[in-house]
């Protein structure tokens, strides 16, 4: 008998069930696959610490590797450590003439106005999502890194708190991580929001942080706290006197799809309204690897018809249509490697579905995939109706049907990325507050910067509405520069004192709907990761909480790191 068991164990044992050796305990948990989370746990590796990275979908690297491949810094010099690595790891991948498949590398970097990628510099800014995704394998491995997806977290009752610590977090599979410290390194701040730390979402009023660029924007123009200019809804809003009613002038009759009832509010107060989202798409004109749009199984005509109109109440040359003569295609087809794309939303209706991510910061899972599917049917739709519908000028067809998704990228979904771009969602309330101030250099400088941002204040739009003279507009973009790159505080990226003691947020990061428009950059991200999981390895090798982390030892650590914390004027 005794024979039987001991061979039925080691039968077990051979099967390797998680129940007997899935390693549950950890240094580190992070939950997010993010760059912030692939940073982060990089770094808790090199440090010693044994660190799981949970991802809730299928999907590691976020928009890094999910098509958002036209780099947002605003200055590159304020990028160091791993976020900078990254960046010198894909010069290493385009400096193999292997990976140049569909373009000689001279043909891509001698092309005039490319901006981002230079020849000549230690890094390379822009990038294939195929290739984002080969560097970080080849990092995530090379640290020894333990990857985890499709594992998503009970948010009702998953997250297990005593004495104000995080002791373990439960998937919805049943699968249960304990650690000593835990990091939510999600877009939407879910493992944060479930431990009970204090956020908000949506806009702040302009009065509770004394800003100018909060809350409701409709009007054109704003004044910054500097004393420079803001211009608000000039270069992503409609051509004058665009209907916007099902009968045009009849308003008994209903208004078009995705403009909301009564105006976006009185400027400059709080309302919980999100920056829209969309899918970066990477596009090429190459016939051989090219993938038309296709037209979806659901089209609504009647959802574009804002669009026909906005080309049809253009007056003089149909190329000079829109504010400061911008192109005539609206988008932003930035060129990567390899003849593709990352290509944005540009000008007054575009990828952006404006208004319809609202609900999505606090909404289900089973919701948010509801969400992401109207998005990508909306902008699937939106690009065959540019390619191929007669009511589209022949001008911009001509323009959009010579591209297509690529066959090699994202291949699951036809070219289709699965990451919608979460431009903002949750946002924690910490003991600092990054705001507008911060941006624009007008608050003494912190002492306890973990990194810098450098990029403008910038959100996209938020409201479709009926302005008071009976015609569209959109509403909530502003664009502003900052001065210098700014120092993110330490203070920022962890709950206030009296609040979890284990946890550090590196994406939903505490600051206004202002700040973090400058913040939201995925080579921030990076840096704020790294710089978290650092104070993560601090605190537990001196036994304290996240809040008590000596910043002159966390100084000291980062610098040996390399990362950029002051900016040298």
């Amino acid at each position: 008998m005794r024979f039987a068991f001991v061979s039925v164990f080691f039968l077990l044992l051979s099967l390797k069930p998680n129940f007997l050796v899935a390693k549950s305990q950890y240094d580190l948990v992070i939950y997010g696959g993010t760059s912030a989370g692939v940073a982060a746990a990089i770094q808790a590796k090199r440090m010693g610490k044994s660190v799981i990275l949970i991802e809730p979908s299928s999907h590691v690297g976020g928009l890094t590797t999910g098509g958002l491949g036209a780099t947002d810094i605003g200055n590159k010099q304020a990028i160091g450590g791993i976020s900078r690595e990254f960046y010198q790891n894909i010069k290493a991948y385009y400096d193999k003439p292997e990976n140049w498949i569909w373009q000689n590398r001279s043909d891509y970097f001698n092309r005039p106005n490319e901006g981002r990628s230079r020849e000549g510099e230690d890094a390379m800014w822009t990038f294939e999502p195929s290739a984002a995704k080969a560097v970080y394998d080849q990092m995530l491995a090379e640290a020894g890194v333990e990857v985890i997806t499709r594992q998503r977290l009970n948010r009702q009752s998953g997250v297990q708190v005593r004495q104000n610590r995080i002791h373990a977090i439960t998937m919805e599979s049943g699968e249960r991580y304990t650690g000593k410290m835990f990091m939510d390194a999600t877009y939407e701040g879910d493992l944060m929001a479930a431990a009970g730390v204090s956020y908000t979402y949506g806009r702040e009023a302009n009065s509770e942080y004394g800003e100018t660029l909060n809350g409701v924007q409709a009007n054109y123009y704003t004044i910054t706290l500097n004393g420079g200019i803001s211009r608000n809804a000039v270069h992503h809003n409609f051509i004058p006197r665009v209907d916007p009613y099902v009968v045009k002038g009849d308003p008994s009759r209903g208004l078009l799809p995705f403009i909301i009832q009564g105006g976006p509010g009185v400027d400059g107060t709080a309302d919980k309204g999100i920056q829209a989202y969309c899918f970066r798409m990477t596009l090429t004109d190459h016939p051989d690897n090219r993938i038309p749009f296709a037209k979806p199984a659901n089209y609504r005509e009647l959802d574009y018809e804002l669009l026909f109109r906005n080309y049809e109440a253009a007056t003089g040359p149909i190329e000079k249509m829109y504010h400061y003569g911008d192109p005539l295609v609206p988008w932003i087809n930035t060129p990567m490697p390899n003849r593709k794309t990352d290509t944005n939303n540009q000008k007054g209706f575009s990828t952006d579905f404006i208004g319809q991510n609202h609900d999505y910061p606090e909404a289900s899972y089973e919701e948010r995939e509801a969400i992401a599917k109207r998005h990508l049917e909306y902008q699937q739709g939106l690009m065959w109706t540019l390619a191929y519908h007669p009511r589209i000028p022949k001008q911009v067809r001509d323009v959009v049907s010579k591209w297509g998704m690529a066959k090699d990228e994202f291949i699951e979904g036809n070219g289709w990325t699965p990451q919608l771009y979460v431009r903002e969602a949750r946002r924690m309330i910490s003991d600092y507050v990054v705001t507008q101030k911060d941006c624009e250099s007008l608050v003494p400088e912190v002492e306890d910067a973990v990194g810098l941002a450098a990029y403008q204040m910038d959100s996209h739009m938020v409201n479709r509405y009926v302005d008071h003279n009976g015609y569209v507009q959109n509403e909530g973009n502003f664009e502003a520069h900052v001065r210098a790159p700014y120092p993110i505080p330490y203070r920022s990226i962890v709950p206030k004192k009296g609040e979890t003691e284990n946890l550090l947020v590196p994406v939903c990061v505490s600051s206004t709907h202002v700040a973090f428009g400058s913040i939201r950059m995925e080579p921030v991200f990076m840096v704020l990761g790294q710089s978290a999981a650092t104070a993560a390895a601090l605190a537990i090798d001196n036994n304290q909480s996240v809040q008590e982390v000596d910043y002159a030892a966390l100084r000291s650590k980062l610098l040996a790191d390399k990362q950029v914390l002051s900016h040298q004027k």
